[in-house]
């Protein structure tokens, strides 16, 4: 337990020192007035929560306060993290009945949606599942070459085309060879695309109807990887990939290099997603699943 709290802590370490650790020193003092929550409601904002999240955090603080629930510094704390725990749902376990399940992985260029997908690869691997990568993102060869680098270091299969071949025909491919060797999961790469560009969209919602062709019910799960670093920049994205494919859940990448973790809030109140897993750090290994509790801490930096 000691470790996985630590990771949390290590992965959150830049988010805390940004702008948390001044709302840890603001609401350690000794007196809490109305100047306290003034203030407080200034460095949530600041803290990339999102105006409508902070204005009902510090609502429900006061409503707290009213009612005798909140009278030293130490109750105003235990408060913070009780409602800032209370708007990350704990997100639902994976679990994937078809044999292959079909998951695909989105989102834009640069976010560390390759890199995800290998993660996820070893995830899904230490939990006993049999894994076939499928490389569609043909659109950079380099992200093809990244992913065969993983797949072979991870000792995974791997199914990939050739540069600016057809993505949808890669993810067909990947499908069928799943079920000829009876893998229990499939994650399929897709090109990383601006969310604003019509014609991109439009190839990958050819991408999600060709695994339909491929298996039935396919995809399984559609997932967004989005870059925590760019804040609630992200949101746009979101709403865009939400709309396109049906996106299922969200996978916060690089919150180890982040100053912008609170964005987690606003992903959730905005996009209506589960946040399922967060990456930690530079190593496969550091693909955590999502844990609101365990994140609260780590931002405020508690024990």
């Amino acid at each position: 337990m000691a470790s996985f709290l630590k990771r949390w802590k290590d992965g959150l370490a830049r988010t805390s020192r940004a702008t948390f650790s001044q709302i840890v020193t603001l609401v350690g003092q000794s007196e809490v007035d109305e100047h306290t929550y003034d203030e407080l409601e200034a460095l949530l904002i600041q803290a990339d929560l999102g105006v409508e999240t902070s204005l009902e955090v510090i609502a429900a603080l006061r409503t707290r306060a009213r009612s005798g629930g909140i009278t030293q510094s130490q109750d105003l704390m235990a408060a913070l993290r009780d409602e800032l725990i209370s708007r990350l749902a704990t997100p639902p376990e994976p679990v994937f009945t078809a044999k292959p399940s079909v998951v695909l992985i989105t989102g834009v260029n640069g976010s560390g949606k390759t890199t995800t997908i290998a993660k996820l690869g070893k995830y899904f691997t230490s939990q006993g599942l049999s894994v076939l990568l499928g490389a569609a993102d043909t659109y950079r060869a380099a992200a093809v070459d990244q992913l065969q680098i993983w797949a072979e270091r991870l000792d995974l299969p791997i199914v990939s085309g050739q540069p600016g071949g057809d993505s949808g025909a890669v993810a067909y491919d990947a499908v069928q060879s799943a079920i000829s060797k009876g893998k229990d999961l499939v994650i399929i790469d897709t090109a990383g695309r601006l969310h604003t560009r019509y014609n991109l969209m439009e190839e990958l919602k050819k991408v999600h109807r060709v695994a339909g062709k491929a298996l039935p019910g396919a995809p399984h799960a559609v997932w967004l990887v989005l870059d925590a670093t760019t804040g609630q920049n992200a949101l746009p994205q979101g709403r865009a990939f939400k709309e396109a494919v049906q996106v299922t859940g969200v996978i916060l990448a690089k919150l180890d290099s982040s100053a912008k973790g609170g964005m987690a809030f606003a992903i959730q109140r905005e996009l209506g997603l589960p946040i399922l897993f967060a990456g930690l750090g530079e190593t496969v290994e550091d693909l955590q699943p999502f844990d609101p509790q365990a994140f609260v801490d780590g931002i405020l930096n508690s024990a």
